[in-house]
């Protein structure tokens, strides 16, 4: 017996599918689209207000108030501590110190990058020894990297010294001298971070297609030719992301200073960034409201260099 029959002789509708699907969609756009997604993104969205906005906010507001650490008075004072950061010698020295960080810090953390990610994919053996190798030191808390160092940049037992004295070589003050106070920084630092931009690299290089390399080597192109003509131009888009997100880091820092120097700045102060100045002013000097309004106008300084590197970025691709 067929089907229809069957349906005709008991007298019941056959179900409508597409009727059901259409329901269906209803139901699920009812669900994800209507209020009933509210409370799947409520609970981000309430820490995210508790613990982003809300200090954002209080900040902000914070920066209009002579408000003290110490003191429970707090005497509005309008743009009176915008006004005051600008004629603060400190405010731009420790500045410049952290724009010297971030030029010295980013040229080589981009270029050696490059340059290890290109050695482990030329085909050495123990390609996976290399890559642990690159990016162990990322993995490492910045306690443990400052301890390290610290013994390396020793003037009495530090490694670096004794090398040098064994190349008959005179010892440098790596942590004594002004002129070595940020370089031990910036070294430290590129030990450190490098395995991340490394990985970057290396993923951006193995995304290149293998035949483009065959074609240009048929051609007679050889190792440096396939380099600059292949290699290098693909990689535009990554070392632009790398550059904007090296900036970024390098303008924050904070730690491997403070931690190196035990919060002294360095010495002669060589080493002391805008962001420890902000912390020593509020935290230290109980100035809340002038480290706000110094730690807000750093924030608004990297919003704009970041536009003005995706504004380049853009017409770079373009």
């Amino acid at each position: 017996m067929s089907t229809s029959s069957t349906v005709r002789d008991t007298g019941a509708t056959a179900p409508d599918s597409t009727g059901a699907q259409r329901a269906d969609r209803r139901g699920g756009r009812s669900l994800v689209g209507g209020r009933g997604g509210i409370w799947f993104v409520l609970p981000f969205m309430v820490v995210y207000a508790a613990f982003v906005l809300w200090p954002l906010l209080y900040g902000l507001g914070m920066s209009f108030f002579d408000t003290s650490l110490v003191s429970d008075e707090s005497q509005f004072v309008g743009f009176d501590n915008y006004a005051l950061l600008l004629s603060d010698s400190e405010v731009w020295r420790t500045l410049w110190v952290t724009v010297l960080f971030t030029v010295g810090s980013t040229i080589p953390l981009v270029a050696i990058a490059l340059v290890m990610a290109l050695l482990v994919q030329s085909g050495v053996r123990g390609q996976w020894f290399w890559r642990f190798v690159y990016f162990a030191p990322f993995l490492l808390p910045v306690a443990t990297v400052v301890l390290i160092w610290q013994w390396l940049f020793s003037g009495d037992f530090g490694l670096f010294n004794g090398v040098l004295t064994g190349l008959g070589l005179p010892e440098v003050g790596w942590l004594t001298e002004p002129e070595m106070g940020l370089w031990s920084v910036i070294i430290l630092t590129v030990w450190w971070t490098i395995g991340f931009n490394f990985l970057l690299y290396l993923a951006a290089l193995q995304g290149i297609p293998e035949q483009l390399y065959e074609a240009a080597e048929i051609d007679g192109a050889g190792g440096w030719r396939r380099l600059f003509s292949i290699t290098l131009p693909l990689l535009t888009r990554t070392t632009a992301l790398v550059v904007v997100l090296q900036v970024l880091a390098s303008l924050k820092l904070f730690d491997q200073a403070y931690i190196l120097y035990r919060g002294s700045g360095g010495p002669g102060g060589s080493a002391t960034p805008i962001l420890q100045y902000v912390y020593d002013t509020g935290f230290v000097d109980y100035r809340l409201g002038y480290a706000s309004a110094i730690s807000y106008m750093f924030f608004v300084l990297i919003i704009l260099i970041a536009l003005v590197q995706a504004r380049l970025s853009r017409r770079s691709e373009s």
